[in-house]
Parts: structure tokens; sequence; C-alpha cells
């Protein structure tokens, strides 16, 4: 009788691989190895552009198989890797092989020939030394590609890649020295100064060095309608907002030292970080950080023509390390101390919709949103030039309405609110991918069409061969994504409970704690200046659940009122 297994494979694009062709070569490899014991493979799971590093749970398809494993009527016998360097990484063997076991799957690799046996201490350390030959691979080939860019940064000054400065645009700069990228019709790029933004470097460069600040030179550029960095660029920055030129832009122009007209590389790192230091087996999360200066590796000669000299751009730096930007050194015994604000991260501006800024004024709390009137010009918003609130004018209201809107008295009546308002985010992620199922459908039809009206059946059959892994890939997505379950009245009594009991050590936390409570209500309030009023919302997580409060309770949509100073 046949044993029917489930294939699991991995490729990252950080390896510069085909995905197909490394899926093919994994495949061949598990097929090769099941062969002989009138296997096949009835199911693939197969993770793209996913680094080795991440544990098996955060991969989308190595989630999709544990799931499948902890199915009684699961569709296969054993589960089949043919290249354990790329599933294993580290210590994510010994966090994984102990599902395998206890649902009964053998788990079968080409290293030990066949199943790994569980009593066998000699497959254990096989697969332990293949993990951690998989981290010093990957390891060894992060050091040497990092040292073949800085040696090339510095002899030769090559661009590197990225986006350009504002101020240049990237040309052509002829073949690639590399002959496999130069026959795959790669070339070198380099930068060239942009005939508009780069008498803008020059300006910004020039009225700083004369004396200007970095926010005067902000409004200047927005008042004069001078695009922005993300404006100048709009396809690559829709994540911006684009309204005007802000205070970082500027600053970011200051202190680039690719402006000299050398290449400098290493500015900047990526460090793994644990994702969460109570839960080591969840892995590491990518941050990145900046080096210090000294770390920085410039080009031994000017590869692009410079936009300021190297003395401008060290004056323009000694000129902003000179404005209070580094330690103190007419007090150096004094440490600031942190503010508390109970309100951090959760109070909004009504006219622009950012969250307001804490701001400690005459010994007490207050919030503000400081806008300026070139920004409000370009957003088309009338914005005061600052808003302030004062904390204790809506801080009592506030724990008042809290203590009252989760009263054991009131429960029922939330319960019916919530459950009519309860939304399930897993519904639209389903809907999402039922959609994209469907449009592969309509591209197989089409290619299907295609091959009987009599194009070239080769071509055809790539394009219904590539569809259809797409497909496979949705249809593995769809089964991994949990099916949708709404909120019952008994979840929703013990959430409120819950945020009653909050709401209850709310009212005399001290402020810090205040502001650690009010996140895990889920409280928002937004300030409306030119009502005089405050809208509170409490978003519960994970549901969503939403009403409008008021000092009396929960009637919606009557806001919280709060007297507040005039903005």
């Amino acid at each position: 009788m046949a044993v029917r297994f489930a294939f699991y494979g991995r490729v990252s694009t950080e390896d510069n691989q085909d995905p197909e062709a490394s899926r093919a070569w994994q495949l061949s490899r598990a097929r090769a190895l099941i062969g002989p014991r009138d296997g096949r493979i009835v199911m693939e799971f197969f993770d793209v552009d996913r680094s080795r590093s991440i544990p098996w749970p955060r991969r989308p398809q190595a989630a999709a198989l544990i799931e499948e494993l902890k199915d009684p009527s699961r569709g296969f016998d054993a589960v089949v890797i043919g290249e354990p360097h790329r599933a294993f990484y580290g210590n994510q063997y010994s966090l994984t092989f102990p599902l395998f076991e206890h649902f009964g799957v053998p788990l079968w690799v080409p290293e030990v020939g066949g199943a790994i046996d569980p009593a066998n201490e000699a497959h254990d350390m096989i697969m332990g030394v293949f993990g951690g030959l998989s981290k010093g691979e990957r390891n060894r080939i992060k050091l040497r590609v990092r040292a073949a860019m800085g040696a090339i940064t510095a002899t030769e000054g090559r661009y590197l890649g990225g986006r350009p400065p504002y101020g240049y645009e990237l040309v052509d700069a002829g073949p690639h020295p590399n002959p496999a990228k130069a026959a795959d019709g790669k070339r070198l790029k380099r930068l060239e100064p942009h005939p508009a933004h780069a008498l803008v470097v020059k300006w910004i460069f020039a009225q700083f060095i004369n004396g200007r600040g970095i926010f005067d030179i902000a409004e200047d550029l927005t008042r004069q309608g001078v695009p922005s960095p993300s404006a100048s660029d709009p396809a690559r920055n829709r994540h911006r907002c684009q309204i005007a030129w802000s205070k970082s832009a500027v600053r970011v122009v200051i202190t680039n030292p690719r402006y000299t007209g050398r290449q400098v590389w290493n500015k900047q790192r990526k460090d793994e970080v644990l994702l969460d230091i109570d839960d080591v087996a969840l892995g590491h999360t990518t941050k990145m950080r900046w080096n210090d200066r000294d770390a920085w590796i410039w080009s031994e000669h000017q590869v692009h023509q410079p936009l300021v000299t190297v003395e401008d751009f060290e004056r323009a730096r000694q000129i902003l390390a000179s404005r209070g930007h580094g330690r103190a050194t007419h007090k150096p015994h004094h440490t600031r101390t942190r503010r508390p604000y109970v309100f951090r991260g959760v109070l909004f501006c009504g006219y622009c919709g950012r969250r307001m800024q804490g701001n400690w004024n005459n010994d007490q709390a207050y919030y503000r949103c400081r806008f300026p009137q070139e920004y409000a010009l370009a957003n088309k918003i009338d914005h005061p030039k600052v808003v302030y609130l004062r904390e204790a004018e809506i801080l009592k209201p506030l724990d008042e309405w809290l203590l009252t809107a989760f009263a054991p008295g009131r429960i029922e009546s939330t319960i019916k609110a919530l459950a009519a308002q309860a939304l399930d985010p897993l519904q639209s992620a389903k809907a999402d991918i039922t959609k994209k199922l469907a449009a592969c459908d309509r591209r197989l039809d089409q290619y299907r069409a295609a091959l009987e009206a009599g194009a070239d059946p080769a071509e055809v059959t790539k394009w219904i061969n590539q569809v259809q892994n797409e497909r496979a890939r949705y249809e593995s997505d769809l089964r991994a994504t949990p099916s949708a379950q709404g909120l019952n009245p008994q979840d929703i009594a013990d959430l409120l409970r819950r945020l009653g009991d909050l709401a209850q050590v709310a009212a005399t936390a001290d402020p810090d704690d205040k502001a650690e409570i009010y996140r895990g209500l889920g409280l928002k309030m937004t300030y409306y200046p030119q009502k005089r009023l405050v809208e509170a919302q409490v978003i519960p997580d994970p549901h969503m659940c939403k009403w409008f409060v008021s000092e009396g309770g929960l009637e919606p949509p009557c806001p919280v009122k709060g007297t507040s100073t005039s903005s």
C-alpha cells in the first residue's frame, strides 16, 4: 500500500534563487527518498520569501502544515523534507519535531535515509547538527556580503542600490562587472544631480549655515510651493502623507554625507532582537538601527558630482550638534525626569487626526497639537497653529464614566449593543483569498481558450503551471485561516467584567499605571476644540467592538464633554 506524504520546503529571496527551481530540486530529493518505499506526495507546503531564521509558527505554509498535523482526518500519512538546511535553523528542529512525535506522524529526511526515529540518539544528533550548520551558513553569507559591500564602497564607490537621495537621480553607468548579472541585462547605476531638486538641496544648506532653523526652512519651502521629497516621488511614497516639508525631511538632507560626492555605506544595520523575551521560541524580528559615525564606510574618492563641499557639510553638522541635540554640558549632574501623561498615545486631535503630544506646563500635564499654518494650507485643513488641552479637565469625568459604563447592572444592555457591532476580521481575510482564487480560475480559463485557439502550447503550458502553483498557495492559505467565529453573549459578558475590573483599578491608579490601563481598555479619545468637546471610544481587542460614551453612561452617540482651554 502506497504511503501518502506531505512535502515541506522553503526558499528565501535572500539566496537569490528562483523559487520554482528551488522547489523543483527539493521535491526531486524528497521523491528520490520515498520512491523506493512506494511513497507518493499528495500535499505540498512551500514557503516563499521567508528567512530560515523565522520559526515554523510564523511561516505561513509551515504553520498550515502544523495545523494539518492536528487534524485526525489529515490527507497524508507522513511528511518528507527534501533539504533540512532549508527547513530547520538553530534549535527549530528540537522545537518542532515533538509535534510530529505527539501526533504520530513520521518525518522523513534524506540525511537519515528515511523516517527519523525519536529513540535514536544518532538521528537526534544529526538533525541538531544540521540546524547549527544552517545557522552558521547564514551567518557566513551575511559576513561575506557585508565585507564585499564595504570593500566595493571604499575602493570603487559603486552605487549599491536603494533610493537615490533627494537632489539626485539615477543614470546608467555601463554593464555590470559580474558576468552572470551582465548576461541577465543588469547594469550599474550612478548618481547625477537632479536639475531642480539639486538646487533645493544647495539652498537648504546655505540657509542653515547662515543661521536659519530647520523648522523655519521647512515652513519656507512649503510656503514657496516646493514639493517635499515624498511628493516629488509619489509612486514610491504612498505610505507618506506628502502634504508639506517636515522638519525631519530637512534634517535628513543636512545630515546626508552623500551630498559631498562620496559614496557612504553602513550608516544603518539590521539587528535581530527577540520578538518576546518571555517566549524565546517565537524567534527574532529585524530592527533597523543607526551605526556610530565611526562605523560608516566612505569611498576613498568622489564618485559623483557633489552638491556641497565637505567643509560646508561639516560646518552644518557642527551647527546642528551645537543646537542642543547632544548631552547638556552646563548641568552634567542633571538628568531629565520623564513626565507622567495618563493619555499618552490615546488622545487625538479632531482637526488633523494626529496623536496629541504631552506638554508639561506650570506643573500640570497638557496635550498639544502643533500644526504650522503652511502645513494646514498644504493639506487644506482649517487648523489652529497650536491646540491645547489640560489633562485634569477630562480625567475625572472619564473615570466616572468608566465606572458607570461597566457597572454590573449595565452588562445586559451592553451585551446587546456589542453583539450587534462585533466584527470578525477573519471574514475579510477569507474573502480576499477567495477573490484571488477566482482570479486564478479566470486566468486558467483564458489560457485554455488561448491554447484551443492555436497559441504556442509550450508557452501557454508554462503560464498554466505558474497559475496552478499560485492557486495551490492560495488554497493552503485558505486552509490555514481559522474559521470565523462570532461573539456569543457569555464571551461579551466575560469581556465586560474584565474591562470593568480595569476601570475600577484605573480610578485610583498612579498616572503611569493609568496610561497602561487605558491602553488595555482600548480607549481612544478625540478632542474637538471648536466644539469644546472630547469624544471617547472603547475598542476592546480583539473584537473591535465600539461605542460612544458620555458623562451619563453608554447612550450613543453623546460624547463625553470636557471643558478646555481656548485653542
